[in-house]
This record gives structure tokens, sequence and C-alpha cells, in this order.
């Protein structure tokens, strides 16, 4: 199959995405160009490591490249101060320098601690992303938010360092949870939500094509995904504007993690379906879109098996006054004002900072009802 090169134009720092099954046999080639010496400190997580560190480091070595590996127990409870103060002083052990590499190898946690890592350490060193998670690939590999979750709130830590080069090995989604798979794609379909219908209309079709492990139609939404992020990120670096439309979804979602405490009883792109769902609902019940819009929304993610209200999420829950506080600790707040991401449809989104809490108050004290 052919590799999909996706340019994030960032002047100087501008990078390739580059999108194939099988990309991970390849590594060596595709990394060594940047390396001024020929080793690499690789970090990933248990689960990962097991399954593909083995073959990340042959491929590795046979461009006569030297690795060592740092594996971090998986999960959402990794991307905090004591798991990165673990990596920062073994990459130090290591004698990491600034003109080396770095490559976080794992999902969307190990993509953001590294990335922060990598960041911090002798005041910036280069890394490389290969996500292997669908979430990683579409979402948090690209665009250089890098960071850690504080007590008060997810992703308060961190820094913006983009990566050298971001290798989507599409083959390794394979081994993916439905579960995990399901996660990713709620990323997927917020990118068709906020900014291209014509996407949506095409997920909705192949969508369980997509779930089922069509290695092409996977391929093209990772794709189309990361063309669409790296547009916006191309316009808005650093979220003073037009990068903060690819956090629909994420003001509900966020609140929602932290109650339930960034653990596995909602995964983050389950966080996001909720979120895309109540966020279309909001838009609504403020006059911005048609009833059928929130309906559409909802009947496709609940169509591929997804969480799609807060009734689905299980255990117990802050009351809708409980869940506004954690929205107020959002990195979105402005002023004291909270910014939602709205639309006027599917596939057109905007930022909003003028929204009635009471409208909110009474979005969230329905959807608890519904529990």
């Amino acid at each position: 199959m052919q590799t999909d090169i996706v340019r994030v134009e960032l002047g100087s720092r501008s990078y390739d995405v580059r999108i194939a099954d099988g990309l991970i046999d390849r590594a060596g080639a595709e990394i060594a160009p940047f390396l001024r010496r020929r080793r690499a400190a690789i970090v990933t997580d248990e689960t990962v490591g097991a399954l593909h560190l083995a073959r990340l480091q042959a491929a590795l070595s046979a461009h006569g490249i030297d690795s060592t590996a740092l594996a971090l127990p998986p999960g959402e409870g990794t991307k905090a101060w004591p798991q990165f103060t673990r990596c920062v002083e073994w990459l130090l052990d290591q004698k990491v320098e600034r003109k080396d590499l770095v490559i976080a190898f794992g999902g969307g946690v190990i993509g953001d601690l590294v990335g922060f890592a990598a960041a911090v350490l002798r005041r910036g060193v280069g890394f490389v992303q290969i996500p292997t998670s669908l979430l990683a690939q579409v979402d948090s590999s690209v665009g250089g938010k890098t960071g850690i979750n504080a007590p008060q709130g997810k992703n308060l830590i961190g820094a913006f360092h983009q990566p050298t080069l971001v290798l989507a090995d599409i083959g390794l989604l394979g081994t993916l949870t439905p579960r995990d798979f399901l996660s990713g794609y709620g990323e997927v379909a917020k990118y068709g939500l906020l900014g291209d219908e014509a996407f949506f209309t095409w997920l909705e079709k192949n969508g369980p094509a997509l779930a089922a492990g069509d290695v092409a139609a996977r391929q093209y939404a990772v794709k189309r995904s990361v063309e669409m992020k790296a547009e916006i990120v191309a316009r808005d670096e650093t979220e003073e504007g037009d990068r903060a439309l690819l956090n629909l979804g994420h003001t509900f979602c966020h609140a929602l993690e932290h109650a339930t405490g960034f653990g596995d009883r909602l995964l983050h792109g389950e966080g996001v379906a909720v979120g895309c769902a109540l966020a279309f609902e909001l838009s609504m019940r403020l006059g911005l879109c048609s009833q059928e819009a929130p309906s559409r929304v909802r009947a496709h993610l609940r169509a591929m098996g997804m969480k799609v209200d807060i009734a689905d999420i299980k255990g117990d829950l802050p009351s809708a006054e409980g869940l506004l506080a954690l929205m107020a600790q959002d990195k979105k707040v402005v002023d004291g004002q909270l910014r939602f991401i709205l639309a006027r449809g599917i596939g057109e989104s905007l930022v909003a900072s003028d929204v009635p809490g009471d409208v909110v108050l009474a979005l969230l004290t329905d959807a608890l009802r519904g529990r």
C-alpha cells in the first residue's frame, strides 16, 4: 500500500506525517536522515512494548541505529508527575543530547508525556512520534501539544513542542481492542463534525468497515483527519484562534474525564463522542443549528456502538453544578469565561465565549436525569 504524506507547514519547524501499513518496519530508514549520531532513546508503555518494541528496535538496528527503551505503565494515570519525572531522569541517564532524538512509541498518553519530556530536557531535544492508537494517529501525535495532567484537571501542565517526524503505521491499529479503536474513532468523527460534512457523510457509510478492519478505509480516515488538523495547526499553532475548533466536545469531555478519575470508566475518545453530542445539543438549544443535526450525530455514534449520552457512563457522577465547576478549570477559560466550540450544522463549527451558564446547567441537568 502507498504511503500518504501530510506536511505540517510551520516554517523552519515543518515536518511530515507519514501514513502507511507496515511503516514500523521502515522506521530505521525514515528516522536515520534526522540523526546526528546513530542512537535513539525509545519511551513506550508496557502493553505496546510487549507487542511491538522488538520489531521497532530491529528496524532501527537494520540501519545501524542503536536504541535503548523505557516502558512505562499503560493508562491515563501515567500522564502525571511521577512517571514524567521517571521518564526525564531516565533520558538524562541515557545521556540524550540536544541533537539526539527521543522516540515516543505508543498512544496519546505516551506521546503527550514524552513530547513534554523532550520539550524540557536540556531546554528542548528533538522527538519522533510513532503513534500506535487511532486516537494518537489522528490527533494527539500531530500539532505539538504536549503535557501531563494535574489534580486540578487534564493537560494543564505542558508545552508546545513540535515533533521532527510522525510515523503512523495503520497496521498497528489491528492490535487495538474494539473499545480502544472506537475511542479513537470519537476523534475521527470530530473532524467531520467540526469542518467537513462530506467526510462525516463518508464516515456514516464507511464507519462499520473501518471498525471491522478495512485497512484502506482506515488509511483514508487517518489521512483526512491529519490533513484537517495540519491545516488548522498551520494557521494557528498555539491556539490563539482557529485551533480551538479542534476542541469540539472537549469542554464537556474533560469535565467528565475528571469526574471519572481519568481512568478506564471513560476513555478520552469516548468522552469526546459524548462531548460532541452535548455540544450539538447545546448548539440546537441556543438556536444555532437545526434539531436534525444533533440527532444525526447521535445516530451515527450510536450505530458505531459508542457512548453517546452521560447515561452511558457507569458509576456515580457529580451534579450538574459539580460538572459545571469542573468545566471552569478548563484550559479554554479566558477572563473567567468558558469557551465552547459550537456548531451551526455538521461541518460548520465556531468558538463561542458568551454561552449563558443557565443553558449549560439545564442541558447537564437533563443529561444527568437520563441516567
